[in-house]
């Protein structure tokens, strides 16, 4: 908590301290308050949850738990084990969740959440929006289905089968909105967006990152905003306690080849994060599920991280730099230097460029030696077609024989004075040594 000092509240700014400003007074008390999702709502009953969700809460967590005995469970007994209402009254969670239009209407409108779909980048207006203000337990399916009806599919070939991959992954997008509905700040009038565009979501929450948190350490910190509604949606199995929502939107969105979800727009005030629709890469797809299957490694979102940013010649993230060893073991990466890596071979001949590949690695020893000879054995070649003999016991030999046939070729042409070897040898010579190269 911050401390007054001569009626200001300071924090450093430079080499000095400067007074805190309102704003950030105002979030940081916030921040410091009980879980409001976890506080009574005054006024509302329990006829004000919608019997709709209430069923579908119930059958997930009676599922999710196997405990069939909760389907037999009075309402009120369900939601008072659920930490819904307390003593029969009704808690904020359970109206962001269970409750009805008019209920949200009136004690809590903020929560809703608005889709719009724009079929161009650059338009202002949408095509289509449609406004949800009711129970989030009885709207998400059909939030879904809004995104999925312009979903294009990207496919490619994969052997003999044809691969398909939708442009906006089900359970990324779920993922996302499920975040939403538990981080985003219920305190503040603003409502939840969900932007679609042929190529993106954005889906855009009112209220920063809660404390400690960030996009660059959101894969590995949580802090929970509104605890009561992620434990009731841990309950019937719609996001995990262990915080792997950020893992899976960005495992889906790697896996796929698609540049991984984007916090960039986020500032103190609103939560942004776009997910991107477009294969980037179709060889790093199937560069990714071969190296899966032929090492039996399971590669967790941490290696993918990683070797996106590799793929991406950027330096490898500092807090996954651990896993390095283990791709490098199981052959996913080759080292170029200390600090510096590249994707395996087997990356640049799925993606038929393995000139790239060669350009980023250089030659080796073995194969420098081995351009060598094959050049030598391309010379002993042509000086043999020139000489336009069957066979040729040095290349001193058929030079001095070309003089004597009047040869345009001057004396300044000189060659190794004896190498002593024939068409065919030389022809199985550069056989033998291209296959080596590019094997």
């Amino acid at each position: 908590m911050p401390v007054q000092y001569k009626g200001a509240y300071w924090m450093r700014g430079g080499d000095g301290l400067v007074p805190m400003t309102p704003d950030m007074l105002q979030r940081i008390f916030a921040e410091a308050q009980p879980d409001f999702s976890a506080q009574l709502c005054p006024g509302a009953r329990l006829e004000d949850l919608e019997p709709a969700a209430t069923a579908v809460f119930r059958t997930r967590w009676a599922q999710k738990s196997r405990r069939p005995e909760l389907l037999d469970f009075p309402v009120g007994r369900l939601l008072e084990d659920a930490e819904l209402l307390v003593d029969g009254a009704v808690t904020y969670a359970a109206l962001v969740l269970l409750g009805t239009q008019h209920a949200l209407g009136r004690y809590l409108a903020q929560a809703e959440i608005v889709f719009e779909y724009r079929a161009d980048e650059a338009a202002i207006e949408y095509q289509q929006r449609k406004e949800y203000r009711e129970g989030f337990l009885a709207i998400h399916d059909d939030l879904w289905n809004m995104v999925n009806l312009r979903n294009p599919i990207f496919s490619y070939q994969e052997g003999l089968f044809r691969r398909e991959i939708p442009a906006f992954n089900e359970g990324a997008v779920r993922e996302a909105v499920l975040n939403a509905v538990s981080h985003r700040d219920y305190r503040l009038a603003g409502s939840t967006f969900v932007r679609q565009w042929p190529t993106r979501i954005e889906i855009v929450s009112p209220g920063g990152f809660p404390p400690e948190i960030t996009p660059e350490n959101i894969l590995f910190r949580q802090s929970p905003r509104n605890r009561r509604i992620a434990e009731a949606l841990a309950r019937c199995g719609l996001v995990e306690r262990s915080g792997q929502g950020a893992d899976r939107m960005f495992q889906a969105a790697l896996r796929e080849g698609k540049l991984p979800p984007d916090f960039g727009k986020s500032d103190a005030y609103q939560v942004a994060l776009t997910l991107h629709g477009t294969v980037q890469d179709e060889a790093f797809v199937r560069f990714v599920e071969r190296v899966g299957a032929e090492t039996q490694h399971s590669l967790s979102v941490e290696d993918l991280v990683l070797l996106h940013a590799i793929l991406r010649e950027q330096r490898a993230p500092k807090p996954f730099a651990n896993r390095l060893p283990d791709l490098l073991a199981i052959g996913a990466v080759e080292r170029l230097g200390r600090d510096r890596f590249m994707l395996a071979k087997r990356f640049y001949v799925l993606k038929g460029r393995p000139g790239e590949y060669t350009r980023q690695r250089g030659l080796d020893r073995n194969v420098r030696s081995l351009l060598m000879w094959w050049h030598l054995c391309n010379l002993a070649l042509v000086h043999h077609l020139l000489c336009g003999g069957q066979h040729i016991s040095g290349l001193r030999v058929g030079y001095r024989d070309r003089r004597k046939a009047n040869s345009p070729w001057s004396s300044r042409h000189r060659f190794p004075p004896r190498v002593g070897i024939g068409i065919s040898t030389c022809a199985r010579a550069c056989a033998f040594i291209s296959k080596s190269i590019s094997a």
